[in-house]
């Protein structure tokens, strides 16, 4: 059958979308991040988890009515191509979202395989190079699983989603079951300080916190997949956001309840434990159920880095078939229909990246890749696309418009300046050596700014 026939089916109900969603956003990173908070911000730990979910919905509303209006492939690139305009700086802005998905994508797969390794060490001591071997071994694995029909990578995220659920719902009931559940409440009212909120120590926290909610967009990624997108891609972002919040915030009370969060800020402070999560389980029910609470941690990682990697395949997928990317990645399994090219070259990069890199040196570089282009640069798409087209057509509105865009910019902007200046001067090269060959590129093809009217369309 001829390469132009095949096309993608919209299989995922809005269960499945939820659920990929939610296995995508609860990784290795808030069983990293916990400790990391409160070994900077003590007892307003829970302060941080709340400004990350608040973010995250209000972010949401933006996403939601790119992602209902166009659900294809590819999310942020075909939203920044519709809302500059296709023939002209949408070009250039969609051209730089894959360039630095080709880098930052990869960052995100190996970030949580490199999680995956580090948790693995309660179990199983490793030296530095099985650490590395551990971290690409998991990003093999999960491209064996998504080497496969979307149907059936639908059924797969529900039984992954299954160990996400059970592993925090057991971290929940430990802490309740112990009786002090609600000391964590008492400690954040009694210390806590509205200055912190516009603070530059607290931006830098909710640096950890909302890459902890990340992945909350990545129904959009596979908008083309989605049965009644209209409505399914909103719906699957917010319950899993406000699910997400609830559980993380119930995890750390839980957590903190039975190992006080002075004595988790003193490690942090001596660098002395990464296995909070496991020490807690060890200290509720000995050292065996501490083992299996490890295993299942891996599990969650499992399912994380599994839909992560689905959603991002689908992104140089949709912009070669627009003609905007290097053709080869456009091409769709002749049987099982899924862009293969496109995940094979992104998990390849994902186990490099996992070989070299260690986990402190990409959590503010995802995001920093993220905040200009994308997650700024569709916030002012959503004002142009409404101003060029109107609202009539529009499957979801956003509520009480303009404030959650002027909301969304301002909180993404604060997050922006508070990241490390060595990482902000490495988006800068990535940015601009995009800018370069985009520029190169265009002149080549006679786009923008370089067509003349007869090119235009």
């Amino acid at each position: 059958m001829p390469e132009q026939q095949h096309t993608m089916h919209r299989s995922l109900s809005l269960f499945q979308a939820t659920a990929l969603n939610m296995i995508d956003m609860v990784g290795i990173g808030p069983f990293v991040v916990l400790p990391i908070v409160i070994g900077a911000i003590g007892s307003q730990f829970l302060m941080a988890w709340i400004a990350g979910a608040v973010l995250a919905l209000i972010d949401a509303m933006v996403w939601s009515e790119l992602g209902a209006a166009y659900p294809m492939a590819g999310g942020s690139y075909n939203f920044l191509k519709e809302a500059y305009g296709k023939t002209k700086m949408g070009r250039m802005m969609s051209f730089l979202y894959i360039w630095q998905t080709i880098i930052q994508a990869p960052l995100v797969v190996a970030s949580a395989a490199i999680g995956f390794s580090q948790y693995l060490g309660y179990l199983i001591p490793l030296q530095d190079w099985q650490h590395r071997a551990a971290s690409g071994g998991v990003i093999i694995l999960i491209t064996f699983l998504l080497y496969r029909k979307i149907d059936s990578i639908g059924k797969i995220g529900l039984f992954l989603w299954g160990g996400v659920l059970f592993t925090l719902g057991w971290i929940i009931f430990g802490g309740i079951a112990h009786g002090n559940f609600l000391q964590p409440l008492k400690a954040f009212s009694t210390d806590f300080n509205p200055r912190l909120l516009l603070g530059f120590a607290f931006g830098n926290v909710c640096i950890n916190t909302i890459y902890s909610y990340l992945g909350y967009y990545n129904v959009c990624n596979l908008g083309g997949e989605i049965i009644n997108p209209g409505k399914n891609i909103p719906r699957s972002m917010f319950i899993s956001i406000i699910g997400i919040a609830i559980l993380y915030l119930a995890m750390n009370m839980s957590v903190t309840s039975v190992i006080p969060w002075q004595q988790i800020k003193s490690w942090q402070d001596g660098k002395q434990d990464m296995f909070v999560i496991s020490k807690f389980f060890e200290q509720l029910y000995g050292h065996t159920a501490a083992n299996i609470a490890t295993i299942l941690i891996l599990w969650v990682t499992l399912a994380s880095l599994f839909a992560a990697l689905l959603g991002y395949s689908r992104v140089p997928y949709a912009a070669a078939k627009d003609g905007a990317f290097f053709k080869i990645f456009s091409k769709l399994h002749p049987v099982k229909n899924f862009p293969y090219v496109s995940l094979l070259v992104l998990a390849s990069i994902a186990f490099i990246f996992s070989l070299l890199l260690k986990m402190k040196d990409v959590i503010s570089g995802i995001l920093a890749m993220r905040i200009l282009v994308q997650f700024v640069g569709q916030a002012i798409g959503v004002v142009l696309l409404r101003k060029k087209r109107g609202t009539a057509s529009l499957p979801y509105k956003m509520p009480l418009y303009p404030l959650p865009v002027i909301l969304a910019i301002a909180i993404w902007l604060f997050i922006f300046r508070s990241i490390d200046t060595k990482v902000i001067q490495s988006f800068i090269i990535v940015f601009c050596s995009g800018l370069a060959v985009y520029f190169v590129y265009a002149k080549l093809q006679k786009q923008w700014p370089f067509q003349n009217n007869k090119t235009e369309r």
